[in-house]
């Protein structure tokens, strides 16, 4: 031994709350932004539900030149049909005009209550037999459509 101390090799505990400050800080904006991330993919399931309700409302239409509630277009119940991921349940609901029945639908897909899409600032989506899909509006989440 010649006298020097040997020097210890490790991390101080400053450079260890150092380091967890920064994996906070990083966590901190890394989470929300997954988070949104996950609610535009999810949004997506009741887009796809939408869009094959409204195809299967346009093709019985052209057959008998009205419109028709869920079961009579091919879907399993009659008031309402839960998308495939199961994130989102659609209703439709026909519309009179001019005393001629069900000359037109809104189909709306709400997010099913307990699931994280229910936290979707878009909520329920919609569309029309005119094409009309609402909400329209584009959040900080993008385009709600």
């Amino acid at each position: 031994m010649n006298g020097f101390r040997q020097k210890k090799r490790g991390f101080t505990l400053i450079e260890l709350m150092i380091a967890l400050g920064v994996m906070a800080i990083l966590a901190a904006i890394a989470i929300p932004q997954f988070n949104r991330y996950g609610f535009r993919a999810r949004r997506a399931d009741g887009q796809k539900l939408l869009m094959a309700i409204a195809n299967a409302e346009e093709r019985y239409y052209a057959q008998q030149n009205k419109y028709a509630d869920l079961k009579t277009i091919g879907f399993s119940t009659t008031t309402s049909s839960t998308s495939d991921s199961g994130y989102y349940a659609a209703t439709v609901t026909l519309v009179t005009v001019n005393t001629f029945v069900a000359q037109g639908f809104t189909a709306t897909a709400t997010p099913v209550p307990g699931l994280a899409q229910q936290k979707d600032v878009c909520g329920a989506l919609s569309i029309t037999n005119a094409g009309v899909k609402a909400p329209l509006n584009i959040t900080s989440n993008g385009s709600c459509w």
